[in-house]
């Protein structure tokens, strides 16, 4: 099993569900951050006064699949998620050891 953690632009999150939707993949785990990359924020102009906005909005898409659905799933993150501009976000794929549902006790994938 994956978990993959995708930081993604606020905006594409109803294009990343739907597009994972079709994948397959039923469940998922949203969290609004903040955070930069290589752009660095960028500076604003509120009335009159310029100041840095260092820390941009960005959405944690956390997601844990089967080893087989993996490739199905960053495809339709990717491909949701891009628009060709800086800060489109990353996607970080990271070894899952074990899942367990709570209400039934299922493990694994089964749990998933």
């Amino acid at each position: 099993m994956k978990w993959i953690t995708a930081i993604i632009k606020p905006f594409t999150l109803d294009d990343v569900r739907q597009a994972l939707s079709e994948a397959g993949i039923t469940g998922m785990t949203v969290t609004e951050v903040k955070g930069f990359g290589r752009q660095h924020g960028h500076t604003e102009l509120y009335r009159g006064a310029e100041y840095v906005v260092d820390f941009l909005p960005k959405l944690k898409v956390e997601v844990a699949v089967a080893d087989e659905q993996l490739e199905h799933a960053i495809e339709a993150i990717s491909a949701s998620a891009r628009t060709g501009k800086i800060g489109d976000g990353k996607i970080f794929v990271s070894e899952l050891e074990q899942a367990i549902r709570i209400r039934t006790m299922e493990v694994d994938t089964d749990a998933l």
